[in-house]
C-alpha cells in the first residue's frame, strides 16, 4: 500500500498545545520507495517563545525553543496551512501518486497527539473528507511485534527503535521524523518478511 507519512511538532502534549511544524512524505510499502520529491514542510505561526514560556512543560522549553522562535518568526497562519495542504492533496502529482484513492495517513503515535490536534485545528469534517478513516500507526505496529515476541519490550519507543535499526537519533523536526518513521516501517517489513 501507499501511505502519507507525516509528523507534527507542537508546543507540548497538552490539550491546548499549538501545532508549530508539519512535515509529510508519501511512500510505497510494496516497492520500499519514499517519494521525497513529493515531500512538504510547513512552519505554523505561533505566539513568541517568551509569551508561551510560562506555560510550557520543561522538556519543550529546553528542547524546542529554537523551533518555536522559527515558527513565530516565519510560520504561516493556520488557515493558510490548511489551504496549502488542501492544494497539495488536490494536486495532479499527489492524486496520480495515490491513484485518486483516499489517502491513508501513517506516522508514529499519531492516534494520541497528531490526529487529535489536526482534527481540532483543521476540522473533523475536513480531515474526514481528505483522508481515509483508517490509518497506520507505527507504535501500534511495533506493539504487535512485541506481543508476537519479534521485538523486545520498549521497542515501541521511537528512540529505541531508531537505535535497534541503526538509524541514529530522533531529530524532532517534523519532516525528518516523517521520513525516518517511513524508513523504520520499511526496515521492519523487510526484517520480518516471510517467504511465501
Amino acid at each position: 500500500m501507499k501511505y502519507l507519512s507525516f509528523d507534527i511538532e507542537a508546543t507540548g502534549l497538552e490539550e491546548d498545545a499549538l501545532i508549530i511544524e508539519f512535515g509529510m512524505v508519501p511512500f510505497d510499502a510494496e516497492t520500499g520507495i519514499i517519494a521525497t520529491e513529493l515531500s512538504k514542510h510547513f512552519y505554523i505561526k505561533c505566539p513568541s517563545f517568551e509569551s508561551l514560556e510560562p506555560n510550557l512543560n520543561e522538556w519543550v522549553a529546553k528542547h524546542n525553543k529554537e523551533l518555536i522562535q522559527k515558527a513565530h518568526k516565519s510560520g504561516i497562519p493556520l488557515e493558510t496551512f490548511k489551504t496549502e495542504l488542501e492544494s497539495y492533496l488536490d494536486s495532479k502529482e499527489t492524486k496520480e501518486y495515490f491513484s485518486n484513492e483516499r489517502i491513508v495517513l501513517f506516522g508514529k503515535s499519531i492516534s494520541a497527539i497528531d490526529l487529535p490536534f489536526l482534527n481540532r485545528d483543521l476540522g473533523w469534517e475536513w480531515m474526514n473528507k481528505q483522508f481515509h478513516h483508517r490509518n497506520l500507526d507505527l507504535s501500534c505496529y511495533t506493539m504487535g511485534l512485541i506481543d508476537m515476541g519479534l521485538l523486545e519490550k520498549g521497542m515501541d519507543s521511537g528512540a529505541k527503535l531508531m537505535e535497534f535499526l541503526e538509524m541514529g537519533e530522533v531529530e524532532h523536526t517534523a519532516l525528518e521524523d516523517a521520513v525516518n518513521t517511513a524508513k523504520m516501517y520499511l526496515k521492519l517489513l523487510d526484517k520480518f518478511k516471510t517467504d511465501k
